[in-house]
């Protein structure tokens, strides 16, 4: 039976598990239910396990037969803080407040069934095979974490991860089973600008002897995006959301402060830097015009994702090989969301790419995305893209 073949005998499993991991959505770093499940699926196999200390994680490795290059295979087990709304006739979230609406349940079950393909073939791996099964994608950095805790080094010091790869399901704009990717960068970096603007409260009906911090905040808003449009080149972009802002709790009372926090969205490590120099410099500056304070706090959560060019087209070529030559699209730009694993990728060469999972009644092109309420995901990518990582392991010698 073939790598495809065998991957779709497994199809029935890997479904169970994806809806056993659906129903039961864990945020964050702990995630002990759906750590039990991988433990218990991945049970029988020739695997060397460990788990996180600082987390919720599970470290698998497969040791070939050879002294070829240590390749890993990442799938991230967490869900989201919202609340579910289903189409009729898919999984339901049995968790109030919570769902897998970024399909990382969809990644688990596939690399669950990549480590069942890869555990039948250890006498084609040329070198150890590191399974990781990372918790806090959703923004507490739990691949950052598992790199500190030693994935990378899991087969050994001296047999150290050498290539990495990681994909993605999508519930809208790839039709389902087309895989996408792209050499460089590939997903932005995403940085955090939190302000508090500090006034003095007062009347709203007499606001010259109060000092008023709306109005100033408002206009860091505006500002912030003039600077960007003004200070960054067209062909490195800088996005700038604001997506909170709170002020004040009655109509006629003027507050001593206001708050607002963005995301920033970049695609290089220098557009970042400069960002984080740029950005709070403009907020301190209106604050000194209207005669207020800023506490300003700039963090950078995740670098930019880059996929090393030689990888990429190693994905390119086995999907080729392994599903046709239909199935791969190279994106012409990358994505303005971040992820995590480019924490590895900033320490190993690899790729991280799309696998479309947009179900057959909707239309990539307006169907909810990842992170949507109604998000839903087709199921019968499952098996290839359990194939799909077991081919790239299998393929480096």
């Amino acid at each position: 039976m073939d790598l495809l073949d065998a991957a779709r005998s497994l199809q029935p499993d890997l479904v169970a598990l994806r809806r056993a991991l659906h129903a039961e959505p864990e945020v964050g770093l702990r995630l002990p239910l759906t750590r039990r499940k991988v433990l218990d699926a991945l049970s029988g196999l020739p695997l060397e396990i460990s788990t996180g200390t600082a987390l919720d994680s599970v470290t698998a490795v497969l040791r070939g037969t050879g002294a070829g290059p240590t390749v890993l295979l990442r799938g991230d087990m967490d869900a989201l803080p919202v609340e579910q709304r289903a189409p009729a006739g898919t999984p339901e979230s049995l968790v109030p407040g919570r769902m897998h609406a970024c399909g990382h349940d969809l990644h688990t079950a596939i690399l669950v069934g990549a480590a069942r393909l890869l555990a039948e073939r250890r006498d084609r791996l040329a070198g150890d095979v590191v399974l990781m099964f990372q918790p806090g994608e959703e923004g507490d950095g739990g691949a950052r974490i598992m790199v500190d805790e030693g994935v990378l080094t899991a087969a050994g010091a001296d047999r150290p991860v050498a290539a990495a790869y990681a994909l993605h399901v999508t519930s809208a704009v790839l039709p389902a089973g087309v895989v996408a990717g792209r050499p460089g960068p590939v997903l932005a970096a995403a940085d955090r600008l939190r302000v508090v603007v500090r006034g003095r409260g007062g009347h709203g009906s007499f606001p010259h002897t109060a000092l008023d911090p709306v109005p100033a905040a408002c206009e860091m808003v505006t500002a912030l995006q003039t600077a960007v449009t003004r200070t960054f080149s067209v062909f490195d972009p800088v996005v700038v959301t604001v997506g909170s802002f709170h002020a004040g709790d009655a109509h006629n009372v003027i507050p001593d402060e206001a708050c607002f926090v963005a995301t920033v969205r970049s695609f290089s490590a220098e557009s970042s830097a400069r960002a984080a120099e740029v950005l709070p410099a403009v907020v301190r500056g209106i604050a000194a015009a209207h005669g207020l304070s800023a506490e300003v706090e700039y963090r950078h959560d995740y670098p930019v994702t880059v996929s090393e060019p030689q990888a990429v087209a190693a994905v390119a070529d086995t999907v080729r090989e392994l599903l046709g030559a239909d199935r791969w699209t190279e994106l012409a730009h990358p994505f303005a969301g971040s992820e995590d694993f480019s924490f590895v990728l900033q320490r190993v060469p690899g790729a991280f790419f799309f696998l479309g999972a947009t179900l057959p009644d909707r239309d990539p092109r307006d169907a909810p995305y990842n992170h949507s309420a109604e998000a839903a995901f087709d199921e019968s990518v499952l098996a290839d893209g359990a194939a799909l990582l077991a081919a790239l392991a299998l393929r480096h010698r």
